[in-house]
């Protein structure tokens, strides 16, 4: 039995991928679409974890002087033999990822920046006894490599500015061939440097950066550059002629970043789990470049890895531990009455209209809440859902795991905001101890009208139920002498809620039903019968609990009851 390839887990080095043979979905037809129609400088601008990287890598690894041709056997692009034999390794390639550049002080992200680009530069050491270049070139090159007497490079502030344009001229001139540039991650450091506060002079460094490798450079041949998203008003890109730019928008290179639908079914069948595939759609699909639906790689690779491991996982929520989720908080935030409720229809399965700005600056981001709803839009967390007119962008939440991941920053925000009034808190508890139904109902109710709910549209009822099953148990938290469990196993299954408060030997059992079309005594009846005969206060007795409560609630959107039995 031939053995499968394996998974690259957080593997982005194309090279690495083909020469110890990992599973590769063939991206390289991207390399003749970008010859065929590139621009001086051209800049992609996807969500986080869409292949950027590998993309990157891929060329870099096709462009290079001196580079391993078979490393593109079997692959799209080989079989375009005239272009292989134009520009397969023939020409010098700088390529750097910004993704690092960043600290608390504008003088540690200079650092950094400086490490990258020194490190780059190590990778040419023969220019320092090129033959190609004067001897005062190949000073200029050492000084780029020079380090001080703590080991970092020693660049000096106009020299780091003016590094890739001296670098890429250096090497036009040992090869004979225009410099490749290609910049990862472009607009990490801006991002970075907005959240901690030299914005401004990161934006100078950039552009100076920038503006004399990529504008004024007669020894560039094209660059690439990749971000999440389009920086223009900071005018990093002024005067630049011949520059484009390919957004989730646009039609172009829209397969080339992040798995389609037949790739998808593709792997599932080489790893023998194409019976995941309902399971996958609705977890990682949704996403919409220009008219091409869309998944995110990283989760579905991730997926399969798991099910590797075991196949009964379920799907796992990969994005989160990824990427910083800051922006849906700020956004729930800053929400108003109206922003909330559009929220709520987003949650719901629903979708929105708004203007969408993809040309912002970093401090655009808190000018109004109108551009948090672009951002969101720019960096996945939302996406297209068809052209409304008038200039506006339909918007949904695009899937299962981005759903629990607004669900899950709902959650903590409504904690922060509940914990502020703790004597209210603390007596809706304690009506918990003193089996007062009526008490729980009103408190929880309040509290409901005070977060955004779900709304009866497309989530799985399951959804729902859990959606106020958390923010119940954000409520119990931090209450004194109660042991708290969630979905604890007791009797013959597993209850939603149960709680133990030792010094008065009370049990609490609690089970949540979500109210289908407002039928709440139904609900609530539903869930009594389930604790009872499923004999969930099995475990509260085993522990010493002599008093049970149990409470079978009945939401629908930010409604409730109660009822105890």
């Amino acid at each position: 039995m031939t053995e499968k390839a394996k998974l690259p887990i957080g593997i982005e080095d194309y090279g690495r991928i083909r020469k110890e043979g990992f599973y590769y979905v063939d991206k390289t037809r991207l390399i003749k679409e970008l010859l065929e129609h590139m621009a001086y400088v051209n800049l992609f601008t996807r969500p986080r974890r869409f292949g950027k990287t590998l993309n990157m890598s891929m060329l870099k690894y096709f462009f290079e002087a001196g580079g391993d041709g078979s490393l593109f056997d079997g692959l799209e692009i080989s079989k375009e033999r005239e272009l292989c034999d134009r520009y397969m390794g023939k020409f010098p390639v700088i390529s750097i990822s910004l993704k690092e550049v960043g600290g608390e002080s504008f003088e540690r992200a200079k650092g950094i920046l400086r490490s990258v680009i020194g490190d780059e530069a190590v990778r040419f050491s023969f220019l320092s006894e090129s033959g190609k270049l004067t001897a005062v070139e190949r000073q200029q090159y050492e000084k780029l490599i020079a380090l001080d007497d703590k080991g970092e490079y020693a660049m000096s502030d106009e020299l780091l500015s003016k590094s890739l344009l001296t670098l890429s001229r250096f090497l036009q001139k040992h090869y004979g061939q225009n410099t490749i540039i290609l910049i990862d991650e472009y607009d990490v450091p801006l991002d970075k440097a907005y959240q901690s506060g030299y914005y401004d002079a990161m934006v100078e460094l950039i552009r100076g950066l920038f503006g004399r490798a990529l504008k004024t450079n007669s020894s560039l041949n094209f660059a690439v550059l990749t971000g999440c998203m389009r920086i223009s008003k900071e005018s990093i890109f002024t005067g630049f002629n011949n520059f484009n730019v390919y957004t989730i928008k646009d039609v172009q290179y829209n397969e080339y970043f992040g798995f389609s639908d037949g790739e998808v079914r593709e792997i599932l069948g080489y790893y023998g789990f194409s019976e995941k595939y309902d399971a996958v759609r609705e977890w990682y699909d949704g996403y919409r470049f220009g008219e091409l639906e869309i998944y995110c790689p990283w989760d579905v690779v991730s997926y399969c890895h798991a099910l590797k491991m075991n196949p009964s996982v379920p799907p796992q929520n990969y994005w989160v531990n990824t990427s910083s989720n800051n922006i849906i908080r700020k956004f729930i935030d800053r929400a108003d009455t109206t922003a909330r409720d559009e929220l709520e229809q987003l949650i719901g399965g629903g979708s929105i209209r708004k203007k969408i700005k993809q040309e912002l600056t970093y401090r655009d981001l808190d000018s109004t809440i109108d551009n948090l709803w672009s951002i969101l839009f720019t960096t996945g967390y939302l996406t297209r859902r068809g052209e409304c007119g008038e200039g506006l962008t339909g918007l949904a939440i695009p899937n299962r795991e981005i759903q629990w991941i607004f669900e899950e920053q709902i959650r903590e925000w409504f904690d922060a905001e509940a914990k502020r009034d703790v004597q209210r808190l603390e007596g809706f508890c304690r009506a918990f101890e003193e089996n007062d139904a009526a008490a729980i109902e009103k408190g929880f109710t309040a509290y409901l009208r005070k977060t955004i709910s779900i709304r009866d549209t497309n989530s799985r009822k399951e959804m729902k139920e859990n959606f106020y099953h958390g923010i119940m148990l954000g409520l119990f938290a931090g209450m004194d002498g109660w042991k708290v469990r969630s979905n604890a196993e007791s009797g013959e299954g597993y209850s939603d809620i149960s709680v133990e408060v030792e010094d008065k030997e009370i049990g609490i059992l609690i089970e949540f039903k979500y109210a289908e079309k407002g039928a709440f005594d139904e609900g609530c009846r539903k869930a009594l019968k389930q604790m009872e005969e499923r004999n969930y206060e099995e475990i509260l007795i085993d522990d010493g609990m002599t008093t049970i409560h149990k409470y079978g609630i009945a939401c629908y959107k930010k409604r409730c009851r109660v009822i105890s039995g």
